[in-house]
């Protein structure tokens, strides 16, 4: 095993790296930044995000575990002062894991310029003044032209997360679909929306596609990657062939995570 840690930049999170880097090597566990099986994120839930990206080609061989050291995290399952009983579980590893569906995302620019990214949890496009106006594509298909703030493209895990915020479902992760949600459509006589989220098949994809008489600049995230590009020509979504793999030593159920972090124990209640 060697074992990569990545870590937010506050004070508190940093004094734990150093904590679980002492205690690694006083369990004989090799610490490995660069080829790493197992990584371990010390903040929250948007370090673990970024260190999914930092080692996206590694994503076959690695698997996550998080330490939140602030609020409870959805994907980080361990406290700063569980160090040892984790090391502890990393010792008697047996290899289980949960692995969950990533999106591929693929940009396409007015000089016909490509750049592909991956997200865990969602991927965006908005206008950043006035409103977006786009073509929505599902598959070859013309679905709607949109008009509004902006739309949100998310996977199971991340229907939990910016997708609740306007609206969308949430899904289970072992349903590997996309969910498209509407950020502020406007519906009157000129333009019309469905009016709710979509939820794909898993070979399904959506392409958003900007009508060029509205150009303008739009902000693009992909989790914790947030652009502002002025020639986007399109941005086609699918169901990434690869999955994110996470430790399973205390990886609780789905709907044990929802409860938690939206409504609190039964004895809050």
């Amino acid at each position: 095993m060697r074992v990569a840690i990545y870590h937010s930049s506050d004070e508190h999170s940093i004094q734990v790296d150093k904590d679980l880097a002492k205690i690694l090597s006083q369990n004989e566990i090799v610490i490995d930044n660069e080829k790493p099986t197992v990584v371990i994120t010390i903040g929250g839930d948007g370090t673990l995000l970024s260190a999914v990206q930092k080692y996206l080609n590694l994503l076959e061989e690695v698997r996550f575990v998080g330490v939140h050291t602030g609020h409870l995290g959805f994907y980080t399952d361990w406290r700063e002062y569980e160090l040892e009983t984790l090391v502890k579980a990393l010792k008697s590893d047996g290899g289980a894991e949960v692995s969950y569906p990533l999106l591929n995302i693929d940009v396409t620019h007015t000089d016909g310029s490509h750049i592909s990214y991956k997200a865990v949890n969602e991927s965006t496009l908005r206008k950043l003044s006035g409103t977006m106006v786009a073509d929505v594509l599902i598959g070859d298909n013309l679905f709607e032209r949109f008009r509004g703030d902006g739309l949100c493209i998310s996977t199971p895990t991340g229907s939990t997360a910016y997708n609740r915020s306007v609206g969308g479902a949430i899904v289970h992760p072992r349903l590997e679909v996309l969910q498209m949600a509407e950020i502020a459509s406007i519906n009157n006589r000129v333009f019309r929306t469905v009016g709710a989220s979509l939820i794909m098949a898993p070979n399904e994809t959506i392409t958003i596609r900007p009508v060029p008489s509205f150009h303008r600049t739009y902000n693009f995230t992909a989790d914790r990657i947030d652009l502002l590009d002025k020639h986007v020509k399109e941005v086609h979504y699918s169901i990434d062939e690869q999955k994110v793999k996470f430790l399973k030593y205390r990886h609780t159920g789905f709907w044990n995570r929802v409860r938690n972090s939206f409504i609190g124990s039964i004895d809050e209640v």
